[in-house]
């Protein structure tokens, strides 16, 4: 998993409520393997149509977005179903900042175990931070994960809260199993020295 530690990247604003994981992939693509790579299928029925042509109204599809590495999003972004692929999808197609009011409790979870950063800012500072992006499009924004903050393209700062081991394990690029195994040595001395300590165990 790559660390994440600041990123100054283009932004893009779906401003829409509920977005759920069936949007960001949909079901019928999850018998996808993890290595098959996502891209492909992110917000797949929003961005094409039936005959796998672009959509050109979605922002994705726009030239000003084209390669856009944040997205700003409506609240309750992420809920629906467990499907890990919607992190998946997100982080293949170059994503690694959600910022939205609130998030699906399971997509954000998965974020933190895949290396995606969901910033969480009030309702009124994700509108505002989406009224600049419909504004001038193309516009960046930059994320700094050590100083907590994002910075709007006029020098506008946001402070967001994270918890301290989600924040460590960003930074270093690990997830639970990847920040537990780098205790590997604390964790074979105490297994010795339990074993010596209850032999009969």
């Amino acid at each position: 998993m790559e660390p994440f530690k600041t990123l100054d990247a283009i932004a893009a604003p779906i401003d829409t409520p509920n977005v759920d994981t069936d949007q960001i992939v949909p079901a019928r693509f999850l018998w996808r393997k993890r290595g098959d790579g996502w891209s492909g299928q992110l917000f797949h029925d929003l961005r094409f149509d039936d005959n796998e042509t672009p959509r050109p109204d979605f922002v994705l599809n726009r030239p000003a977005y084209e390669g856009a590495r944040i997205l700003v999003a409506g609240r309750n972004f992420g809920c629906g179903s467990s499907r890990e692929h919607a992190v998946w999808c997100l982080l293949d197609s170059g994503i690694r900042v959600v910022i939205a009011s609130s998030f699906g409790d399971i997509f954000h979870n998965n974020s933190y175990q895949n290396g995606l950063l969901p910033v969480t800012l009030s309702e009124d500072d994700v509108q505002a931070l989406i009224a600049r992006l419909v504004a001038r499009p193309g516009a960046h924004l930059a994320a700094d994960l050590e100083h907590q903050t994002v910075t709007a393209a006029d020098g506008e700062v946001y402070e967001f809260a994270i918890e301290p081991f989600r924040k460590e394990c960003l930074l270093a690029g690990a997830d639970d199993i990847g920040y537990t195994l780098r205790l590997d040595k604390d964790i074979d001395s105490f297994e010795r020295n339990y074993a010596a300590r209850t032999p009969w165990y």
